[in-house]
């Protein structure tokens, strides 16, 4: 059937008034960052004042360090145990391989509350007999347990695209099975790799409820230090901290998009 025109301008005002729908709240508060008085609802001026105050303020640039070191230590480590863990998936009997991707699908599934709580009772109970408290390692241990399921999801698509014949060539050729894993394995699957980190990367900095049961009194991270001003009056210096972060975040998603559209277009000029 052809869609008259009626339809398409139906069908395209329903999805410029979702976007609207989904991006006002975001749009309002980038605006607001920059308004002058201290007000949610009246504009009465631009200004940077707001951004100034957040890069003075120290207790929100410690957090932003810790909620960066973490996120970025956990990345790192997330993305070299979950590139080996979806090699290992991958050279499985089918037998054995789909339960254990099930059992790697269910972190994705789960609610956080779930996963916080029950990493919270593991540590303490763990800290009971090891002697140690919850703290920033524990907040590391948290964030790559959770983002090792993304990075495998994103490694998987682009081991099942990899010719096998090209490992056993450079068996063949006399390499070991770690220098062909090193030299043709990696090259192949690091698309999926980098995905698998930048997806890492992302989910640390937005995780609130796993950090907030794991981090313990001593760690505080960037969404647990917002939660904390909501608590009190708010201040407009969250206004300017959200912005940045869905800047951030924003820049993330297109550097993502950007590298997918360029590898499409080198795989039609093959």
């Amino acid at each position: 059937m052809k869609r008259t025109g009626k339809s398409r301008f139906g069908g395209r005002a329903y999805t410029y008034l979702i976007m609207l729908f989904l991006y006002a709240p975001i749009i309002v508060l980038v605006v607001f960052s920059f308004n002058a008085a201290n007000s949610r609802a009246v504009w009465t001026g631009f200004t940077l004042k707001w951004y100034k105050e957040l890069l003075a303020d120290s207790g929100i640039m410690s957090s932003f360090y810790t909620t960066l070191a973490v996120s970025a230590l956990s990345a790192a480590i997330a993305t070299a145990a979950g590139t080996v863990a979806a090699v290992g998936f991958f050279n499985m009997r089918r037998r054995w391989r789909a339960p254990l991707l099930y059992v790697n699908n269910i972190p994705l599934i789960n609610a956080d509350i779930i996963t916080g709580v029950g990493m919270c009772l593991l540590f303490v109970s763990l800290g009971s007999v090891l002697k140690f408290r919850l703290g920033f390692c524990t907040l590391l241990i948290a964030h790559i347990t959770f983002n090792i399921p993304y990075v495998v999801l994103s490694v998987t698509p682009k081991l099942r695209q990899l010719d096998e014949n090209l490992v056993d060539a450079a068996q063949d050729l006399g390499c070991t099975w770690f220098r062909a894993f090193r030299r043709v394995i990696i090259p192949e699957i690091m698309p999926g790799i980098v995905n698998g980190a930048m997806i890492a990367f992302t989910m640390s900095i937005d995780d609130f409820v796993i950090s907030y049961f794991t981090a313990g009194s001593s760690v505080m991270t960037l969404s647990m230090k917002v939660f904390s001003m909501t608590r009190k009056r708010v201040s407009p210096k969250i206004n300017a901290l959200s912005s940045l972060l869905f800047a951030a975040v924003l820049l993330m998603l297109l550097v993502i998009n950007i590298r997918e559209l360029r590898q499409d277009e080198r795989r039609k000029k093959l």
